[in-house]
């Protein structure tokens, strides 16, 4: 029975969730492997100077940010995090050195960007897998540094930072692209146009995805009051009852359903033609791999790390990137253009994304060398 180590925390939900799709799948196949998810956080939360100080968590305080928008900043606010860890390093690989002295493991996986380099610290003798959930490195000392570890790459840009950074290509694997919850390789055999009447939408009109992540976005409400293009909208707004509420409650040009918190996202994707939200990698995999094309913006309040995937929308030509969502009519429209529309959703659906599938076998190998 070997045993692994997923590293994640709860900072914007996604490395959670990939840690959580990646267990899930490697029971399905029935390895024969422990897999012990490891929430960082728990194991450095004496060294938090933010739980110290303010009584709330680091990873609160981010998720905080991301609820209300306040992402201005967000590069030098990285600049100022980086410095803190290297503050309290010696502290973090003391503190995982005791988390693992406590029984040996045959892999850890780190699924979180940031602290690489104290968990390669703290494992001298344990190999050490970081697979990263962003399409890119956002140097320098984000997901990836200059140390002797194994890498795990949805993109060919990923693959090119790795090498660059001088990791051995041995050492660099590339899978097909960002880590999706094996729900979404489930067909979903609903008609299309029976549940769209369900849902009080036109059978037969463009229909709009907007998700703006689990805590969803005021930004939401502005799409729904600026939007006049000939199309209508499903909008899923997560835990935040009262944007629901709101949105439920705001007069608009276009038929509207409005969910609250969901684990149907593939069946509300299957009703929908195309995808707007936030540039965030696991909903834009998560779109385009059930053939949506996207509408994304990208301007100071977007993450620094989530920049680069707009030049890959840009680059594989999946989509529109607008500099605000105040333009959400000029993008509509440049979307829904036929021979556009024709375009987008032809190359959504030329990717193949079967990382999560992937990601057992490149792991698997490492544990047999």
């Amino acid at each position: 029975m070997k045993k692994l180590d997923f590293v994640f925390f709860e900072a914007g939900g996604g490395h959670k969730a990939a840690a959580n799709a990646l267990k899930s799948v490697i029971e399905q196949e029935q390895l024969s492997w422990e897999v012990r998810l490891v929430n960082l956080q728990e194991i450095l939360e004496p060294l938090d100077v933010f739980r110290k100080y303010t009584g709330i968590r680091m990873e609160d305080v981010y998720n905080a940010l991301l609820k209300k928008g306040w992402t201005l900043g967000t590069p030098q606010l990285t600049v100022a995090m980086h410095g803190l860890i290297r503050l309290y390093h010696q502290g973090q690989v003391r503190m995982l050195k005791q988390f693992w002295s406590e029984g040996e493991r045959d892999l850890v996986v780190s699924l979180i960007p940031n602290f690489n380099r104290a968990l390669r610290q703290s494992l001298p003798e344990t190999p050490l897998v970081t697979i990263l959930t962003d399409l890119a490195d956002y140097p320098p000392h984000f997901w990836m540094e200059q140390q002797e570890q194994y890498l795990i790459c949805g993109t060919a840009r990923a693959v090119e930072q790795a090498l660059e950074l001088g990791h051995a290509p041995e050492h660099v694997f590339r899978a097909s692209g960002m880590i999706l919850r094996p729900k979404f390789y489930d067909p979903v055999s609903a008609d299309r146009a029976q549940e769209r009447r369900r849902l009080g939408l036109d059978p037969d009109l463009p229909t709009g995805l907007v998700l703006f992540g689990g805590a969803g976005s005021s930004v939401m409400l502005d799409i729904a009051k600026r939007v006049t293009a000939h199309a209508q909208f499903i909008f899923i707004c997560g835990k935040n009852q009262k944007l629901a509420e709101r949105l439920r409650g705001t007069e608009t040009h276009f038929r509207k359903y409005v969910e609250g918190f969901t684990n149907e996202i593939p069946y509300y994707m299957h009703l929908s033609d195309f995808f707007v939200g936030k540039p965030g990698p696991g909903s834009i995999s998560e779109a385009l791999h059930m053939k949506l094309p996207v509408v994304v913006e990208r301007n100071a309040w977007t993450l620094p790390q989530e920049r680069y995937n707009t030049d890959w929308i840009r680059e594989m030509q999946v989509g529109v990137v607008l500099k605000s969502f105040r333009e959400i009519d000029r993008g509509l429209a440049e979307l829904l253009d036929p021979v556009n529309f024709a375009r987008f959703r032809s190359n959504a659906a030329a990717i193949k994304n079967r990382a999560v599938f992937e990601i057992p076998e490149i792991l698997d190998s490492l544990l047999r060398r």
